[in-house]
């Protein structure tokens, strides 16, 4: 007995060591080694997760652009799988990386890849293979026209470089602007100015709520019972971009974390102040700026040109009754601005990482269908969906895109002229735009910029008191609800990422769990044989 007693405890202790090894086990890979020709007899299978906005014009880009490129390479096998939310890439990415599986490409963001690093070799860098003589951008055995190196957009490449190294390629890029009813503005009495500013769009909102309501209870200003002046879609990029211009801190590269400054204190009690008055509110708490602005019911509505053919008088995509949609001038203007001698905007928009695996052959088909995504035909097709603008030189200044630009208003699906306007105030403004540090973390702290007036607009809505006490209360709360005290910062020792549980770690468990109860049992019947002995 003794002996059985003694193996289920040896094996119970051998299981427990194995569970904790594969709990703590930090997924790691080999880098990657280029293969010095591409093996064409060989047949690859890939998968790639995109992202679009509900728009089955983008879903039939990606499509097309599977089938022209398989076209070209029989020999590998492209699955397309669909997502309508970036967030929902992140975290299935997250979790597949624990399981080695994860997809060959994917459509992403630098703040994500920043944790997908966290795996060893798990993200494969890209310089190497942009440079390759054959393969590489506008390489020699290419069976398309590839861009080159230097037909990037410069600004739009380099947000892709992280730690001083290429994990990302720019697929497309967007930024917010300000749709604006034009006929509103003027009908109170205003002129828009060249370039928005702060105090005018407070100024405007405050005033048309001023006007106060009719007999039936309409709002003077539009003769509508709902009026909010100024909705803003994402405040994460509300708070980056004030303080970005004011040149006040948000974070350092080495993900240090600097938000919680007395700048912005004084932008959220300037938020809760027009937020109490009814000026202002967000998409989290009203619903999407572009229902407001398309019904009349709103002045200013900031929104990603990503978005812009659901914005406006005329636009082709909306989400409410057309006999709730007004008439009106749209005018998409930048940002509001602090300082309109040097303005700033966020620059967005998808990239394109690439995940490593065991088969070199693998990942160098992936990054032929990746590249292959930077050709014309795909730039031009995809930025033509929304306000989006292609990232290569040699699609912007092609004839096909110049001529798209200039068709602004022809047809109102096709040439959209907000979304055209759109694309090319993004254009203009390329070296106005900005990005954040990455890091990891830096995704967890934009989500808590975004937070921090949430949390203002919400309790400023309900009348509550916003003072140097809720300020002090508020900060503690959005440290403690997005863990950025648990932020490392880079010459810091890392903690170790374990992610989602292996499969392997969750069999061993159980085979403890079994073992445990197997002993306990055995011991009960034990037990209860020998109280029966003694019995009789």
């Amino acid at each position: 007995m003794k002996k059985i007693i003694s193996l289920l405890l040896l094996l119970a202790m051998l299981l427990c060591s194995l569970s904790l090894f594969a709990c703590h086990k930090k997924v790691a890979m080999d880098s990657l080694q280029i293969p010095s020709e591409f093996d064409e007899s060989k047949q690859y299978e890939i998968t790639f997760w995109a992202k679009n906005e509900n728009n089955a014009t983008q879903r039939e880009v990606y499509a097309n652009a599977v089938k022209e490129f398989q076209k070209l390479y029989p020999n590998i096998k492209v699955t397309l799988r669909n997502f309508t939310d970036y967030g929902e890439i992140y975290n299935n990415v997250i979790t597949n990386i624990s399981t080695s599986t994860t997809p060959n490409v994917c459509i992403t963001y630098p703040d994500h890849i920043a944790t997908y690093m966290q795996g060893e070799n798990v993200v494969v860098p890209l310089e190497e293979l942009m440079n390759n003589k054959k393969y590489g951008l506008g390489g020699t055995d290419l069976k398309f026209d590839s861009p080159t190196v230097d037909e990037m957009i410069p600004k739009f490449l380099n947000e892709g470089n992280i730690d001083g190294v290429q994990y990302a390629l720019p697929f497309m890029r967007s930024t917010e602007v300000c749709y604006v009813n034009k006929d509103f503005v003027e009908a109170l009495g205003f002129k828009l100015p060249e370039i928005l500013t702060w105090d005018f769009v407070w100024e405007v909102s405050e005033y048309a709520l001023s006007l106060g309501k009719d007999s039936n209870g309409n709002y003077i200003a539009n003769g509508q019972k709902t009026l909010i002046p100024f909705i803003y879609k994402s405040t994460d990029n509300m708070m980056i971009s004030m303080l970005k211009q004011l040149n006040a801190p948000y974070s350092k590269d080495d993900g240090t974390v600097e938000i919680f400054n007395e700048t912005t204190k004084e932008l959220l009690y300037e938020i809760g102040e027009h937020s109490k008055s009814k000026a202002f509110s967000t998409f989290k708490i009203s619903s999407y700026p572009g229902n407001f602005l398309n019904a009349g019911q709103c002045i200013f509505a900031i929104d990603s040109t990503a978005g812009a053919t659901w914005m406006g008088a005329e636009a082709p995509l909306v989400d409410i009754p057309d006999d709730q949609r007004v008439d009106f001038e749209t005018v998409v203007m930048e940002i509001p601005q602090f300082d309109t001698e040097n303005p700033q905007m966020i620059s967005q928009g998808p990239s394109l990482c690439i995940f490593n695996k065991e088969d070199s052959g693998e990942v160098l088909a992936s990054w032929l269908f990746a590249q292959f995504l930077l050709t014309n035909e795909v730039q031009i097709a995809y930025s033509q969906t929304e306000g989006y603008v292609p990232v290569t030189s040699k699609a912007q200044n092609s004839a096909e895109y110049q001529d798209y630009l200039n068709r602004a208003g022809e047809d109102n699906d096709l040439y959209y002229k907000v979304k055209i306007d759109s694309a090319k105030l993004l254009i203009e403004n390329t070296e106005n735009s900005f990005t954040t540090p990455v890091f990891n973390g830096s995704a967890s702290l934009r989500n808590a910029a975004g937070n921090l007036i949430e949390l203002t607009v919400s309790s400023a809505i309900k009348n509550r008191e916003i003072n140097e006490s809720f300020m002090q209360t508020l900060f503690e709360r959005v440290v403690s609800l997005h863990k950025l005290d648990q932020i490392q910062v880079k010459d810091e020792p890392q903690k170790q990422e374990l992610g989602q549980m292996p499969v392997e770690s969750k069999i061993l468990i159980a085979s403890l769990i079994v073992v445990w109860l197997g002993i306990g049992t055995y011991f009960g019947l034990s037990i209860i044989k020998k109280k029966k002995s003694r019995k009789y």
